[in-house]
């Protein structure tokens, strides 16, 4: 299970981490902290960096979508990716948290609740392990995972960017993270049905990934392609505005991962924790490589935002199985992904799916993907069991963001008038620009 919240140790962190006995008291009277105490504050302390690690993959994620978009839309993608991370921990504080760790289920392992709010009285700060040994704090435990909650979103922000309406976003960003991440999520890192049923994604290439994207491909679904993009049988492409941008939003991605599959260690343990690093970077170099193969073979020269989705497809890929599979199995997920995005992206253009960034071909498919790799490549794990797990997130996932979308839709609206898309949601939404000291020409 991803979180030990179920296994709250009944003493307290004071009577732990304070009382030492008189044989750690060096000659020199300063206490020496040694043992259980010490495995504590190193796996805390490491909790605690993998949460800042996928903190600043926000800021990846707002440079890449803002990179591959154009310019006139930039100051509303910024305010989106910003604007939702203050909607995850929030909603995740309220209810999400318990929501996602209910303790005892109510209703068959589908759906649990253990009341709004976070807090914890003294002798259940320290969360635990099976053997009883103290991992980390309460409060660690709560900020690590409400770091997770926003990606959701943000994988959607991606997928509708350049003509959704900025106030229909925020107030699906809010039902969909407050109410259908933390209640599927459930199902398996909460000790739910599928969890019982040996159901593994060790960080989320479903569980976050996946449940992002199916919500993403109800959202281009009911708000159609930009302006454009379709005419007739052709396809145009629509170049973004800053690749150096893109670039960099994409290795702080990467650096963020390290946290993001690290973290999902739940401990320090040197050993998994190094070998789950290299399984995530070795799967980000093999996508790389599979997206700029096949990419250079179709188009016939490389392409840069392919390459830097084929790294995004190694991760996300080996994010289910990161501690589960060789290095070996790791290179060939990664490279499979890699190759996965750039006949995705191309075979969404084909069913005129609009996806700006890609989101949809790097988190919903090779999310998929990762899934199942772990049923292929891990001997301890069934590939019928992954795939019942994969459709059991697809089914509630696509409904719900559909509904959702659709109430927005016939209500309030979702997509912004033609001659706003044509000015840039900077102007229409926001009433500023990126760059206001620049002239932004084009050659069209």
């Amino acid at each position: 299970m991803r979180s030990s919240k179920l296994n709250k140790g009944i003493l307290s962190l004071f009577i732990t981490m304070v009382t030492i006995p008189s044989s750690a008291i060096a000659a020199d009277g300063v206490a020496e902290v040694t043992g259980a105490a010490a495995t504590y504050v190193a796996n805390n302390t490491w909790m605690l960096v993998a949460t800042f690690l996928v903190f600043i993959m926000h800021l990846g994620f707002a440079s890449l979508e803002a990179g591959l978009t154009r310019s006139k839309n930039t100051v509303n993608i910024l305010f989106k990716n910003t604007a939702i991370i203050a909607i995850g921990l929030l909603t995740y504080a309220a209810m999400g948290f318990n929501l996602m760790y209910p303790g005892d289920f109510s209703i068959s392992g589908i759906f649990g609740f253990s009341g709004f709010g976070i807090g914890v009285s003294p002798e259940n700060m320290m969360i635990t392990g099976s053997d009883g040994v103290g991992i980390y704090t309460y409060w660690t435990d709560f900020i690590f995972q409400a770091m997770f909650a926003a990606t959701a979103a943000t994988i959607v922000s991606g997928a509708v960017a350049e003509r959704i309406k900025l106030h229909s976003f925020l107030i699906f960003s809010t039902i969909y993270v407050a109410l259908i991440y933390p209640w599927v999520g459930s199902w398996k890192w909460g000790g739910g049905w599928l969890d019982v049923m040996g159901f593994y994604d060790f960080a989320g290439s479903t569980l976050v990934h996946s449940v992002g994207g199916w919500a993403a491909l109800a959202g281009v679904i009911l708000l159609g392609p930009r302006l454009g993009k379709y005419v007739g049988k052709n396809i145009k492409p629509i170049m973004g505005h800053s690749m150096p941008l893109a670039a960099i939003g994409v290795f702080i991605l990467w650096l963020g991962w390290f946290g993001f599959n690290g973290g999902s260690v739940l401990s320090a343990d040197p050993a998994a924790v190094s070998f789950v690093f290299v399984t995530t970077s070795m799967a980000a170099a093999a996508g790389i490589m599979g997206a700029i193969l096949l990419s250079w073979i179709i188009q016939k020269k490389p392409d840069l935002s392919m390459a830097l989705n084929g790294s995004l497809a190694g991760l996300v890929g080996i994010t289910a199985g990161a501690d589960v599979v060789s290095i070996m199995s790791s290179i060939i997920i990664g490279f499979i992904a890699g190759m996965l995005v750039v006949i995705s992206v191309m075979g969404m253009d084909r069913l005129k799916l609009d996806d700006p960034v890609g989101a949809l071909s790097v988190h919903l498919v090779c999310g998929i993907w990762g899934t199942l790799a772990v049923g292929i490549f891990s001997t301890d794990h069934s590939f019928v069991t992954q795939l019942i797990g994969v459709v059991a997130y697809a089914i509630p996932c696509f409904l719900s963001a559909f509904v959702i979308f659709y109430i927005l839709k016939v209500t309030l609206g979702i997509r912004v008038d033609e001659e706003e898309e044509m000015g840039g949601l900077d102007v229409g939404e926001h009433g500023m620009v990126a760059y206001a000291d620049f002239e932004i020409k084009s050659a069209i």
